[in-house]
């Protein structure tokens, strides 16, 4: 399983790539390779300041639908355009192509309740 160092992570399987004030987001390795053929991304949050743990979108596969849930509180700046053509980016690429929202962080002191990647596999 994939699971890069350089990356923040929740329980609930999101990967969180921080930059200064900003954050992109998607899900993990492990959580794309659960959820089966991804054949659908339906997030409609753009430009809506969410809290942590709120549903931002959802993801369409195969086998079932899940929420997929702010890692950080925050406005949604950005929603990844290539998923609306090419879903099956979450599955191919789930750390590069396949991200799926980047956020202007609320709070980001939030930052810290992030597992590292160490602590992320622990879970398991």
């Amino acid at each position: 399983m994939n699971i890069p160092t350089h990356l923040r992570y929740t329980k609930d399987h999101e990967w969180v790539k921080i930059q200064g004030n900003q954050a992109t987001v998607g899900i993990t390795d492990f959580a794309q390779s659960q959820l089966g053929d991804v054949v659908f991304v339906d997030i409609q949050t753009q430009g809506e300041c969410l809290s942590a743990g709120e549903a931002f979108g959802a993801v369409e596969a195969v086998k079932t639908v899940a929420d997929l849930l702010m890692p950080l509180s925050g406005t949604v700046t950005e929603v990844n355009p290539e998923l609306e053509n090419a879903p099956q980016l979450v599955n191919s690429a789930p750390y590069e192509a396949g991200w799926m929202i980047k956020i202007e962080l609320s709070d980001p002191a939030e930052i810290d309740q992030l597992l590292s990647a160490q602590a992320y596999q622990e879970t398991f």
